[in-house]
């Protein structure tokens, strides 16, 4: 090896040398991430040697810098094992080891051994045996790099060299995975913790993947459930024009996130990958960053042009993990997910790292102006991010104590206006009213009542229509041909439901004097053609059928015949009774049956006496017969009266329960006996006519067209904004009168967010009623103007103005316990409006989008809405049923996803 005494700048004197470097080797300390060198220990003694000598031609020169002895061999350059500091090396601090370098250069072809100061535990300390770790990308694991960092080198800089080493294309968003000795990964998610911080150490594998144009990642790729792989990788769309499949109750999910998808401030920040740079991994209210990726990856699948539905599984887990609330598959709330996801965008995207205490201050009297200027940059000093950008406002809110007349005002944040709809204090109900008349059919009515009202209001609002009085009435609601409800007439109308099945019967006039009516309860019920053995007894199987019926009766008259006569006409509009010539051929019942029914229906007949009856009615027949003849004689007498149907006792389900209570006593609800007229099969089918049983007619209250209350948008904000009285619930603490009043409380709006979220509240819920409010809110499509509900004016000094357009509706159909979720949206590039089901997406007109399911809607502030870039769809249909999403097979695009997806395959779990 050749040496040169050149060098490339005109050394020092000699002794000036060594001062210089004695000097900073004397003086340097040892600083986390401060870069020192290391040097050969014999070539450094051999300087010292020969700058001590002070003769520029002594044959003690040590020549160019040479580690050569320091490394395992001179291709990889790997330090030896088991170096020891000042035995085999020298460290020197970078200002020195960059002033030796410029006075004697380096062997060519050697690197410097540039080595980092670490901060261990308890210790300062040059790391001079870095951690060496393996690179490869995860579309090719066969070419596998190795390289060394140090352990305070941040997880980017190895994407940097990985990106270089692999040539990456610049703009590439990618992903690193570090894999230890088995075939599970864990994501580097936060690229600016240490390597150390990490947890990285030699021997580890770092996997880089890069998106797919498709918006997914490779290794996910796998576990994404797709209609059709094949189909999706040649599909070509307008990017945004997708859909979302239902996992299971997600449409509420669905519909939240085509808003939020067509909300342009939003989804550009994702899609230009802005959100990476500010990815919060350490706020203890947020999600680790996991839901801003979640989110992300389905933005820009759903962008890329190349789905036409998505499936957010992914999305689904991670909200239902930081969330318990959406866990499972139940259905939720659209505006409570869009809550939530606001929420835990803005605390993963928070630019505040340490969120400092700020004492608030009262006004004190002072300017609207200033306190508002107040309250928004102390909001600003805790919460930056995206999501206050863009869809953050201030309220200005005023408390009245009213007692001591004091006045409180504050400014607080909102993310979104919840704003109430005018309430109707009537309801409209249908029901059925049976009449006294066995041969009119029940007439279906619709009634006007309060809203807060009694059973009582509705018998009387349909007493009006019937001329029955309301006493006469008993209300009931009939669920599976039995009674669900029987009510009272105090009980509140808040407990029937738009969708309950409610009957009113009318009950027969108690005459003056007359002794106690009884309320039965009646059903039908079919027996099998079998005995039920498995039940435990041998009577028969029955099945409910028909509709059941309300009726009073004298308790006199409650003996089996008389009941049978009566059942009998109350039912001759659909029973036929028997002609004189048709003979039942029935088997007559036993003593056993005859002894069974008088137990069962104690409490019913009076004295007992079924049988004493019946004795002389077949006496009757034949009085002068000898005695001897006259068991087959009545036998034949009871053959020939055989009934169309037996009565039994039942509970209030329509099971008959035998030997219940004292004595065999029946079975009641409350004050009601419950009883069932029992059909043998084929004395139903001859003489039970179904078609008929099952006829109603409508009132001509029905054929009345039900006006839909129509109420306007700022209707509601002006709700909104009305003095209210605290709930007792919520008072509110008075600094001046020392305990909580009472207070009056306005809210106003003060400043208006880029894009404004208003929420319709049409579920309502009070201490007496629930109910979901189905007016039409009339919205406009354009110019929403708030300058005449603004406190905060215009002014000249470039204040944002006030008027907005819609972008987005969030939509709900159904009511309180179940409906379904969908959405409007206009696609920012071209400006064409389409409706969101699941996973279909079709085109929309504008007159279609106002409807009385309209939930949640999205405003975008004028000066901030972009011209579309494209020009909307030629063929854009007249009707909304034409899909936009459809397959439509692009065979000149390339294949290289379907590469990428046949690519080795590591499991990547922990994403």
């Amino acid at each position: 090896m050749i040496f040169h005494r050149c060098s490339a700048a005109e050394p020092p004197g000699l002794e000036s040398q060594r001062r210089e470097i004695e000097s900073l080797l004397r003086e340097c300390e040892l600083r986390a991430g401060d870069s020192w060198y290391v040097v050969e220990r014999r070539w450094y003694e051999q300087w010292k040697e020969f700058v001590e000598t002070g003769d520029q031609n002594s044959s003690s020169f040590p020549g160019q810098i040479d580690n050569t002895e320091l490394f395992e061999d001179l291709d990889s350059y790997h330090l030896k094992e088991r170096l020891v500091e000042n035995e085999d090396f020298m460290l020197v601090p970078a200002e020195a080891w960059h002033k030796l370098l410029a006075w004697y250069g380096m062997v060519d072809g050697q690197p410097p051994l540039e080595r980092k100061v670490v901060d261990l535990p308890s210790t300062l300390k040059v790391e001079v045996y870095p951690i060496e770790i393996f690179l490869c990308l995860h579309s090719n694991m066969e070419n596998v790099i190795n390289a060394q960092f140090s352990r305070v080198d941040n997880i980017q800089s190895i994407q940097r060299a990985m990106c270089e080493a692999f040539s990456v294309p610049p703009g590439s968003e990618c992903r690193l995975w570090m894999k230890s000795s088995d075939s599970s990964c864990e994501r580097l998610r936060n690229v600016h913790i240490s390597v150390l911080d990490a947890c990285l150490s030699s021997g580890m594998t770092v996997i880089m993947e890069t998106r797919n144009a498709d918006g997914t990642w490779p290794s996910s790729r796998p576990q994404i459930m797709r209609n059709s792989v094949e189909e999706q990788d040649s599909y070509r769309g307008q990017p945004g024009v997708c859909g979302l499949t239902n996992l299971g109750n997600t449409c509420f999910m669905n519909s939240a996130l085509q808003c939020l998808s067509n909300t342009p401030p939003l989804t550009e920040y994702f899609l230009l990958s802005s959100y990476l740079e500010e990815l919060n991994f350490t706020n203890p209210l947020g999600m680790k960053g996991e839901i801003a990726e979640a989110y992300a990856d389905v933005i820009k699948q759903m962008w890329s042009g190349r789905h036409y539905s998505v499936v957010p599984r992914v999305f689904k887990t991670k909200v239902g993990h930081f969330a318990s609330q959406f866990l499972g598959y139940q259905q939720h709330d659209s505006q409570e997910l869009l809550s939530f996801l606001l929420d835990g965008l803005h605390e993963d995207l928070n630019r505040v790292k340490n969120k400092e205490y700020i004492e608030l201050r009262d006004a004190a009297g002072r300017p609207d102006q200033e306190v508002a200027e107040e309250a928004w940059r102390n909001h600003r000093r805790r919460n930056d991010s995206v999501i206050v950008d863009t869809f953050h406002g201030l309220f200005k809110s005023t408390l009245v104590c009213p007692e001591c007349r004091k006045v409180s005002v504050t400014f607080d944040p909102f993310c979104y206006l919840s704003v109430p709809l005018p309430v109707s204090k009537e309801r409209i109900m249908e029901v059925f009213f049976v009449s006294l008349d066995p041969y009119a059919k029940p007439a279906q009515h619709r009634v006007v009542v309060p809203k807060a009202g009694k059973v009582f209001d509705l018998c009387s609002a349909l007493s009006e229509m019937t001329s029955v009085p309301p006493t006469q009435m008993v209300v009931a609601d009939v669920f599976n041909h039995r009674f669900y409800k029987i009510y009272n007439s105090d009980e509140s109308l808040s407990c029937i439901l738009d969708r309950d099945d409610i009957f009113v019967y009318e009950l027969s006039v108690l005459e003056e004097q007359q002794e106690e009516q009884v309320l039965l309860a009646l059903y039908l019920r079919e027996r099998s053609h079998y005995r039920d053995y498995g039940s435990g007894s041998s009577s028969y199987g029955t099945t409910l059928f028909g509709h059941p019926l309300l009726l009073s009766t004298p308790r006199s008259s409650c003996s089996r015949e008389a009941l049978y006569n009566l059942f009998l006409q109350r039912l001759a509009r659909y029973v036929r009774p028997p002609d004189p010539s048709e003979e039942l051929e029935e088997e007559e019942e036993d003593d056993e049956e005859e002894e069974l029914y008088k137990t069962q229906t104690n409490g019913i007949s009076d004295g007992k006496d079924t049988k004493k009856e019946e004795d002389k009615q077949e006496e009757a027949c034949s009085p002068s017969l000898p005695a001897n003849e006259q068991p087959a004689r009545r036998r034949a007498c009871r053959k020939r009266r055989k009934s169309l149907f037996t009565i039994q006792a039942v509970n209030s389900n329509g099971t008959t329960e035998r030997g219940t209570g004292e004595g065999g006593s029946a079975v009641s609800f409350g004050s009601q006996p419950y009883v069932a007229i029992d059909w043998d099969p084929e004395m139903k089918k001859r003489f039970y006519n179904e078609n008929e049983a099952e006829k109603y007619v409508k009132h001509a209250s029905m054929e009345v067209p039900q006006q839909q209350t129509t109420v306007q948008l700022q209707e509601c904000i002006e709700l909104f904004t009305t003095v209210e009285t605290l709930e007792e619930e919520n008072p509110w603490y008075c600094p001046v009168c020392k305990k909580h009043q009472l207070a009056t409380k306005k809210l106003d709006l003060w400043s208006l967010p880029e894009v404004l979220i208003i929420h319709l509240k049409r579920f309502s819920y009070t201490k007496f009623t629930r109910e979901k409010l189905d007016s039409i809110v009339d919205f406009p499509l354009r110019d929403l103007d708030f300058s005449g509900c603004l406190l905060k004016k215009n002014v000249s000094n470039g204040e944002p103005p006030s008027c907005y357009d819609l972008i987005a509706v969030s939509n709900h159909y159904g009511g309180l316990r179940d409906g379904h979720y969908t959405s409007y949206a206009c696609n920012k590039d071209n400006g064409q409006w389409y409706y969101f089901d699941d996973s279909k997406v079709t085109y929309a007109r504008e007159d279609q989008i106002v409807t009385n399911a309209a939930y949640v809607l999205f405003y975008h502030r004028q000066d901030k809405i972009r011209k579309p870039t494209l020009p909307a769809p030629s063929t854009s249909p007249a009707s909304s049923t034409q899909p936009a999403n459809d397959i439509t097979s692009c065979k000149e695009e390339d294949a290289e996803q379907g590469a990428a997806a046949a690519a080795s395959y590591v499991t990547m779990e922990t994403d």
